[in-house]
């Protein structure tokens, strides 16, 4: 069966376009038509600088790795035709010692859509059809809200990340750094029990979309008064570090208490001057989060049942036809959180 699709490639820096391919399904895997798909930072990375830290652009690649769409034919008779599903964009080797104990996001071999890492690059999801392995196929329901389903991807980082930190319920939750994630962590922690969710962020936009999502206070970043959660060694059981400046990794050291968790989650490069004597003096577990395994399910299942709500953090939609208007509205951080395109 060949079908032809229209597909959203990059090119290089601020190079996009949309194509016209042919896309072949043998009856091995699903094939999907995508219905909508989320913009991301790495795919607005790959837009502003025609690359994802050291992940060049050298071939034109689809974009896109937070896609739904619904099944035209599958090699399970489980998913039949027009079954609604999630995309999750992880295709792990399932061999190596990480996929044999279910550490599948840290996979050697990992092959994730819409990234420069191999070449040739990996497509992503911005096409209107995709044949895919069946095992990243998750049904929800056909009256699920698609703009809500789209933010899967997303809030499977940050369970993933709230899983990190260990038990929250009955927890005091800090989160530094409220963009798209950080603002789904403290809907995850509020999720899953936190009693108190405190988030801090420069921009009074963001700090109004995490009182949306679960924060019960929000704070300036940089003109907040943060003594009171200085005293006795800190005062959060947990932080959640998510914007990847030093001055963020700092804050969170000093307001988390001693014998507290430190999940980092926001990337960023090296950060000199590492406050490494108040990690060490006050025992501070320090843990990275990255992508995410089996919540990649459960984030389908709460956005399906309205556990999460992400709505406030939709800014607005475009036809794919439009995906250079919509790199450049999903840019524009003054206005947008998270964008998405129609097929």
């Amino acid at each position: 069966m060949n079908t032809t699709t229209q597909s959203c490639v990059i090119n290089g820096k601020q190079q996009v376009e949309v194509i016209s391919q042919q896309v072949s399904y043998q009856g091995e895997g699903t094939l999907v038509r995508i219905t909508r798909g989320g913009i991301c930072g790495s795919d607005l990375h790959y837009y502003q600088h025609g690359k994802v830290g050291s992940y060049e652009i050298k071939m034109p690649m689809i974009l896109g790795h937070e896609v739904i769409g619904v099944v035209v034919k599958s090699d399970d008779p489980a998913l039949k035709e027009q079954q609604k599903v999630a995309i999750n964009p992880s295709k792990p080797c399932g061999s190596c010692k990480y996929c044999l104990n279910e550490e599948e996001n840290q996979c050697v071999s990992m092959r994730f859509f819409g990234s420069a890492m191999y070449f040739p690059h990996v497509d992503g999801g911005f096409t209107q059809y995709k044949v895919v392995d069946t095992a990243q196929c998750v049904p929800f329901p056909a009256d699920a809200d698609e703009t809500v389903m789209v933010f899967a991807e997303p809030l499977a980082v940050c369970i993933h990340a709230a899983s990190q930190a260990g038990e929250l319920s009955g927890k005091k939750v800090f989160i530094s750094g409220v963009g798209p994630i950080g603002c789904l962590i403290a809907a995850a922690a509020k999720a899953k029990g936190a009693s108190e969710i405190v988030c801090a962020d420069v921009s009074e936009r963001s700090l109004k979309m995490a009182e949306k999502m679960g924060a019960t206070r929000v704070m300036d970043a940089a003109s907040g008064d943060f003594t009171a959660y200085l005293a006795e060694k800190g005062y959060f059981d947990v932080s959640f570090e998510a914007s990847g400046h030093p001055s963020s990794i700092q804050r969170c050291l000093d307001v988390t208490r001693a014998k507290g968790t430190l999940v980092q989650v926001g990337m960023g490069g090296a950060v000199p001057n590492f406050p490494i004597m108040t990690l060490i003096a006050k025992e501070i577990k320090l843990v990275g989060s990255f992508r995410f395994t089996h919540e990649f399910t459960t984030a389908v299942e709460w956005l399906a049942t309205g556990t999460v709500d992400p709505l406030p953090l939709f800014s607005g939609e475009y036809r794919w036809e439009e995906i250079d208007a919509a790199l450049q509205f999903a840019g524009d951080k003054q206005q947008a959180a998270k964008v998405q395109l129609t097929f």
